[in-house]
């Protein structure tokens, strides 16, 4: 709600608070303010001028050389290209040395050898949007009323010396969306009165009744209709005071009629509709629910279909508006419009909703109908709409209001104590600040042995049980004025539960490893939905989806991962690693709740180390993620139950994948993305892993326990083993465990052979074993015993032999 400074002094009296602080006091007060704006902030010396004389630029066709009166004794002369200008027009004018938005200065200039002292200016060029600024002055220069005078202030007769407070209101504070709403809130916190505007308007000795009947069909969705009738009624531009105002409050001027309804709304925030009386088609106007197909062309000239629960004015016959929505095109305001049929009615709030987002059609009328307006304004805002289309439109207003009402008006009662006040708030308030507060805020409460029965008005609509009046104490009382407290009581102290601890320390390992932490979409396509699943079961599919991109629950992360890694390197980022920790969805049958799990994946492409200075580059490869794995499980106190085993999946490499095996169990796969989809996807080499969370985050992490540095020397010993190329290293280094557990400390591989001198079918691994003992200094004896035993177990379980 935009909420204009100075008319918003028509109703409260602001002397000596200022729009900034006023703001402050109405965000304290518990309606924010998003903000203040000074409407000509920055911008001055514009001022009304009269176009003595206008004629053709000598040098060029589209400008004109003006003679223009600014009050200053001599008129001046302007070069103006704008269509409009004309001879006898009063414009504004931005004299020489004059500013504009933007710190745009008007200086004295020369335009193809003609002098120009300033800028006759459209709206647009003195700062006010263009979706603003009435239609005929659109495209050119504004012009004035004949009777405003010259050399007076064009920014104030324009309202543009005002100030703006834009409030962010929140749904149940509806009462905010009129000025005479925020003129209650204003007054209530500034302990301030509020003057109404006075509605007075002479009636004719015709009968609106005569000219037009009302009946209401549906008195559910339309409880009250009330109709006036204008005669005579000259239609032109509204006043220039009220065309500020509308342009200050984001709405544009159309002509005097419908500025007023539009005002009105605004002012008392009761939707207003002007028929063409002689347009309307009959002598009655019927409400009902339209037909089911039932069309409508509405004031944006676009034919509507109406559907069995969407309520429509009629006049009788056919539709001529959307209730509370739109009016219809056929019998709109027009310039020769002469006659008005002035409607003001409640109309239910879900009954607009529905028929607004039905059709896509969002007004000011709209918003304020499904928020609720008040029921005791739909008269007087007719009465006060009237007065000023008889004061501004030249018209005659006939007597009396017709109208239809099934309409019960009873405002909402609420009682509290002032214990329990006291007791929410946690103050000590007396009775007779409580008594004051009600006052400020209008509401009419009495008061026996502290007990207060408070009669709601029906501005208020939000006020209905004990806490809203607890509410409405506490903020003009003054939020800053509670007392500060800490809970009492037992505090319990917050922590992560095992499972969050070992998800974060598993981030934290994967950043630390240098991937970054990706989100993608739970949904996917068909196509890639069942992709790299490490359990395979049919995807569940949505049955509204967005789309068939989005059309499937995805039981893998890998795909919305390559799909991240190959926007990337579309935008020449070629090097890319990425995690993520997320849900994967298994189909659980019909009817059922599909089951979710929680996986990690990461997918990493293009150069691992990239040392520029060193000259060092090493591409991504499947030790890498298979490293990274093997830090992780290091990390989560898995590496001694942590097993691989070559694999060959959809999807993968077929010599480049390995399944992970945790106590023998599978839980997840590593390598590199098969060749084939890698070029599909417009990739060089990537690498994924991915792999089951429960399983890993389940385990029990052992005790961290002290290991003194050894006392005693080592001994190192190296074998190379001839073996058939299809046993693992793995295997090998399983065997060499087992058989030499005793004194055996520590094994690794440290070479691989295969080609030149190599038996055909055979291949040799190099590694290294180190023994040792804690408790004492071993013997080479000792030793060799241990290592002819572990040579033993390899020769026997694997066949390997020494190589020479």
């Amino acid at each position: 709600m935009l909420v204009s400074y100075k008319w918003l002094q028509d109703y409260v009296n602001l002397n000596g608070i200022s729009a900034a602080e006023l703001a402050e006091k109405i965000t304290r007060s518990g309606i924010e303010v998003d903000g203040v704006e000074k409407l000509s902030d920055g911008v001055k010396g514009v001022v009304v001028g009269e176009v003595l004389d206008c004629t053709q630029h000598p040098q060029a066709d589209k400008l004109k050389v003006c003679k223009v009166d600014i009050g200053e004794g001599e008129p001046v002369q302007i070069i103006c290209g704008a269509p409009n200008v004309a001879k006898g027009q009063k414009v504004p004018v931005a004299k020489a040395g004059a500013v504009l938005p933007g710190n745009f200065k008007i200086k004295r200039a020369k335009l193809r050898g003609e002098e120009s002292n300033g800028m006759i200016c459209s709206l647009q060029e003195l700062g006010i949007e263009g979706k603003l600024v009435p239609k005929e002055f659109a495209d050119g220069i504004y012009v004035f009323p004949a009777d405003v005078k010259v050399g007076s202030d064009a920014l104030a007769l324009l309202n543009m010396d005002d100030e703006v407070l834009e409030l962010d209101l929140t749904p149940n504070r509806a009462d905010a969306l009129s000025m005479i709403g925020v003129a209650y809130e204003t007054a209530a916190i500034l302990n301030e009165s509020v003057q109404l505007p006075e509605i007075s308007c002479e009636a004719s000795e015709e009968k609106a009744s005569d000219y037009i009947s009302v009946k209401v069909e549906a008195p559910k969705e339309n409880p009250l209709y009330t109709a006036k009738i204008i005669k005579n009624v000259q239609i032109g531009p509204s006043p220039l005071w009220m065309q500020g105002r509308l342009m200050s409050a984001g709405i544009r001027p159309h002509n005097n009629v419908v500025d007023i309804t539009n005002y009105i709304l605004l002012e008392y925030g009761q939707p207003l509709h002007a028929f063409d009386y002689d347009r309307f088609g009959s002598k009655e106007v019927v409400i009902r629910l339209a037909k089911e197909g039932e069309k409508i062309t509405t004031l944006d000239d676009t034919e509507r279909t109406l559907t069995s629960e969407q309520l429509v004015i009629t006049n009788g016959t056919v539709p001529v508006a959307l209730a509370g929505v739109m009016g219809g095109a056929d019998s709109e305001v027009s310039d020769d419009t002469t006659t008005i049929l002035l409607e003001s009615a409640y109309f239910t709030g879900g009954s607009v909703r529905s028929t607004s987002k039905y059709h896509g059609l969002r007004s000011e009328a709209s918003s304020r109908y499904e928020k609720g307006v008040d029921p005791n304004r739909v008269r007087p805002a007719a009465e006060r709409a009237a007065q000023l289309i008889a004061k501004y439109a030249g018209g005659e207003v006939l007597e009396g209001l017709v109208e239809d009402d099934h309409l019960t008006i009873e405002p909402a009662v609420v009682s509290i104590t002032l214990e329990k006040i006291n007791r929410v708030l946690g103050t000590d308030i007396t009775s007779a600040e409580v008594v004051k507060i009600f006052e400020r805020l209008q509401f009419e409460a009495a008061v026996e042995e502290d007990v207060f029965t408070v009669t709601v008005p029906t501005r208020r609509g939000d006020i209905t049980i004990e806490e809203d009046l607890i509410e409405e104490v506490a903020r003009l009382y003054g939020y800053d004025r509670l007392p500060k407290t800490l809970p009492s009581g037992a505090a319990t102290p917050g922590g992560l539960s095992k499972i969050q601890e070992k998800r974060r320390t598993a981030r934290g390992f994967l950043e630390g490893a240098g991937l970054y932490q990706a989100i993608t979409y739970s949904l996917t396509s068909e196509e890639k939905a069942s992709m790299f699943s490490i359990e395979k079961r049919p995807p569940v599919t949505l049955s509204m989806p967005m789309s068939e991109e989005r059309s499937r629950l995805r039981l893998s992360l890998v795909p919305q991962m390559l799909e991240a890694i190959s926007y990337n390197v579309a935008r020449k980022n070629e090097s890319v690693a990425l995690y993520e920790i997320g849900s994967v969805f298994l189909n659980e049958g019909e009817g059922k709740q599909p089951e979710e799990r929680e996986h990690i994946a990461g997918a990493v492409t293009g150069l691992w180390v990239d040392h520029a200075w060193q000259g060092e580059k090493k591409p991504v490869d499947f030790y890498v993620v298979k490293g990274i794995l093997e830090g992780l499980f290091r990390k989560l106190g898995l590496e001694e139950r942590i097993s691989w085993q070559a694999v060959q999946m959809d999807g993968m490499h077929p010599g480049r994948t390995a399944e992970v095996l945790l106590d023998e169990e599978v839980i997840g796969f590593a390598g590199q993305v098969h060749p084939n989809l890698q070029k599909d996807l417009d990739l060089k080499e990537t690498y994924v892993f991915e792999i089951q969370a429960g399983p890993v985050f389940d385990y029990e992490l052992p005790e961290l326990r002290y290991v003194p540095i050894p006392r005693y020397p080592s001994i190192a010993r190296d074998i190379a083993l001839v073996v058939d190329k299809d046993v693992h290293a793995a295997a090998l280094e399983s065997i060499i465990k087992d058989s030499g557990r005793k004194l055996l400390r520590e094994v690794h591989v440290f070479d691989l052979y295969e080609g030149k001198n190599m038996e055909e079918g055979k291949k040799s691994i190099a590694f290294s074993l180190t023994y040792a003992d804690p408790e004492r200094t071993l013997t080479d004896e000792e030793v060799t015993k241990t290592h002819e035993k572990v040579l033993a177990a390899l020769k026997e379980k694997a066949g390997a032999e020494l190589r020479s």
